[in-house]
């Protein structure tokens, strides 16, 4: 029997990095893309392997243009006949951003897209990388139709990912979703895995001018206006608890609202807290910002807000459907409200 085709696009992080030159033990991209297949042979028994090297950055390098770019590399890779799933090799720092933003872009899909990279690189004697690799690979060919990230033993939902840990192996959790595919002993792929849907027309529309403001005690709200007023066109409020933000005279940030919405900023509010929701009709300060306004932003993670935010202003030009694309649990990335 043929083992399925996996393609391997290869955006860079360090996974394959190599040690500076200079001995200091500073990490950087090296200069020669590796041939996967040949450091990790294993992969060759799970599927026959196609690798695209798309670019080699550090994550941190990561912008809303280099998403676009693996989305159009997944998208093809997804209409081939012949292919059963992608693997995207990916630094870790900005995964959640990326696997947020492509399973937006993408949409619902017929096949499974896996981001996965590594707390060490190939090279080293103790690394992940090896293993995420493997587990990638076998995630690429399971009936798991959704953007996920492989790390740890486990594939979770990607639009639903935070980076937890910077110096452990086990560095992704997805506290609002449990993890999609076990991969212990065996391998146990979980009842709330999405079911496939046909690949869309790929749509790769961004509006990168949206900021994120984590409300704290002292926040003054005449910044958040300013920041309107310089032209930022989206803002994502991390608020406290389930929503709750400032609203007494001196420090509200309610009038701040207003005026960014009456200049046609939208502001959607999201929890500063890694598991719950928000409920802006629980406390005073976010009833008032649903008053003013604001989207409640459920229990999306600060990394879907901002690329949902990105997608959904580049494609609603009305603020009544964007505020509708916000609170639609499209992709699995917030519970059905």
């Amino acid at each position: 029997m043929d083992k399925p085709r996996v393609v391997v696009v290869h955006t860079g992080g360090t996974l394959t990095m190599a040690t500076s030159p200079g001995g200091d033990g500073t990490l950087s991209p090296s200069d020669e893309p590796q041939d996967l297949t040949e450091v990790v042979p294993g992969l060759t028994s799970i599927a026959e392997i196609e690798t695209q090297h798309l670019f080699n950055l550090d994550s941190g390098d990561m912008q809303p243009s280099h998403w676009v770019g693996i989305a159009r590399a997944v998208h093809a890779a997804l209409s081939r006949d012949d292919v059963r799933g992608v693997v995207v090799v990916h630094g870790t720092d900005t995964m959640s951003y990326s696997a947020s933003a492509l399973a937006l872009l993408l949409g619902p899909l017929p096949k499974p897209v896996v981001l996965t990279g590594a707390q060490r690189p190939l090279g080293d004697v103790r690394t992940d990388a090896r293993s995420n690799l493997i587990d990638a690979a076998i995630g690429a060919t399971l009936d798991v139709p959704e953007v996920v990230v492989a790390f740890g033993s486990k594939l979770l939902r990607g639009c639903r990912t935070l980076k937890v840990d910077a110096w452990a192996f086990d560095a992704f959790a997805s506290p609002g979703c449990a993890p999609l595919v076990d991969l212990g002993l065996g391998v146990n792929v979980a009842s709330h895995v999405r079911k496939a849907g046909a690949l869309r027309p790929l749509e790769t529309s961004l509006e990168p001018r949206v900021l994120a403001v984590r409300v704290f005690p002292g926040l003054d709200p005449k910044l958040v206006v300013g920041a309107a007023r310089a032209g930022v066109r989206g803002l994502v409020l991390e608020a406290y608890g389930t929503g709750n933000l400032p609203h007494l005279d001196g420090s509200s940030l309610i009038p701040a609202i207003e005026e960014v919405g009456d200049r046609g900023v939208p502001v959607v509010v999201v929890s500063q807290c890694a598991r719950g929701h928000v409920d802006l009709e629980r406390y005073e300060g976010g009833a008032a910002a649903k008053w003013a306004g604001a989207i409640d932003g459920g229990d999306m993670t600060v990394e879907a807000a901002i690329a949902k935010l990105m997608i959904g202003l580049a494609r609603h030009d009305d603020v009544e459907d964007l505020r509708a694309w916000m609170v639609e649990d499209f992709v699995g990335e917030r519970a059905p409200g």
